[in-house]
C-alpha cells in the first residue's frame, strides 16, 4: 500500500513537471551579439514600418506588429553560398527578445488549427546553426493553413530558391497582409491572415528586376505565375512602402509592372 502511494504520488509529481516545463520553459535567446548583422537587406531597400517596430536580427530584419502579434514584413537576403543542405536540429520556438513587447508566445498556435508558418524559411539557412535558430523566432512566424503552408507557399519558397541558383543573389520581403477584423488565435489575440504576399528582387538601380505575389492563405493548385501582382497593389492593401528609400522615377517604374519576362518558372 505505501509503496503504491509513492508511486501514484511521483507519477503526479512528474505529470506536474511535463506541464510546467511544457506550458513555462523558455529557452535562452537565439540572439549573438558578438556576432556582425552580415546579411541584412541594405537600409536603402527596407521597407517602411507602418508601426515603428523595426528589429535587426544577425540574418534578417522584420516590422513587427504589436496589435496583429507578428511582422507585417520580414527582409532578408539570399546568396548561393546560404543554399547548403546542412543538417540542422529544430530548435524551440520562442518569443523574440529584440521585440519591445515581446512577441507572442508559440503556445498561442497550439490547438488552433493553424500552422506556426515561417516567413523566412528556416530552410533558407541551414547554412549556421545561428542563421537557423534565429528563424525559430516568433516574430518570424504567422498562423498558416497546414495545406497553404506544405503547398503553393512552399512551392513559392523552393521557386526563390531556384531563382538563386540560377541568377545569384536575391532580396526577398515578405509577410501576411494584416488587416482589421481578422480571425484571433490564443490568449494574446494573434491574428491570421486571409492572405500572404513575397516580394522578390536581383540586381539594383536600373538593372534591378521584381517579381510580387499575393497569394490567399489557403491551397491552390493554380500555377505561381497566376499570383503575379504589382508591388503598387501590395503597398494598397498593406499600408507599407517598399521601397520608400528608393528615387520616385525608380519606383514610378519598378512598382506598377506586373512583369514575369525576366524570372524563369
Amino acid at each position: 500500500m505505501k509503496n503504491r502511494t509513492i508511486y501514484a504520488l511521483l507519477m503526479v509529481l512528474c505529470i506536474i513537471g511535463f506541464w510546467v516545463f511544457d506550458n513555462f520553459y523558455t529557452p535562452a535567446t537565439y540572439s549573438n551579439a558578438k556576432e556582425p548583422n552580415i546579411n541584412l537587406i541594405g537600409s536603402n531597400f527596407l521597407p517602411s514600418s507602418t508601426t515603428g517596430e523595426i528589429v535587426k536580427h544577425n540574418y534578417y530584419a522584420l516590422s513587427y506588429s504589436e496589435a496583429h502579434e507578428q511582422a507585417e514584413w520580414v527582409a532578408y537576403t539570399l546568396k548561393k553560398e546560404h543554399l547548403t543542405y546542412d543538417d540542422r536540429e529544430r530548435p524551440y520556438f520562442i518569443e523574440d527578445p529584440q521585440v519591445s513587447t515581446k512577441s507572442a508566445d508559440w503556445r498561442n498556435y497550439r490547438g488552433s488549427g493553424y500552422d506556426r508558418g515561417h516567413l523566412l524559411p528556416a530552410g533558407d539557412r541551414r547554412f549556421s546553426e545561428q542563421a537557423y535558430n534565429e528563424t525559430f523566432y516568433t516574430s518570424n512566424i504567422s498562423p498558416q493553413d497546414k495545406y497553404f503552408n506544405a503547398g503553393i507557399w512552399n512551392r513559392l519558397e523552393q521557386k526563390v530558391r531556384y531563382w538563386c541558383k540560377k541568377y545569384g543573389e536575391v532580396m526577398v520581403v515578405t509577410g501576411g497582409v494584416l488587416e482589421n477584423n481578422l480571425i484571433e488565435i490564443g490568449d494574446e489575440d494573434v491574428d491570421v491572415p486571409h492572405f500572404f504576399y513575397k516580394i522578390v528582387m536581383r540586381g539594383n538601380g536600373d538593372n534591378a528586376k521584381v517579381v510580387a505575389f499575393l497569394i490567399p492563405a489557403k491551397e491552390s493548385q493554380k500555377a505561381l505565375q497566376s499570383f503575379v501582382v504589382s508591388i503598387d497593389e501590395i503597398e494598397e492593401k498593406t499600408g507599407i512602402d517598399f521601397f520608400e528609400k528608393q528615387p520616385k522615377v525608380w519606383q514610378l517604374e519598378i512598382e506598377s509592372k506586373v512583369d514575369t519576362g525576366g524570372w524563369k518558372f
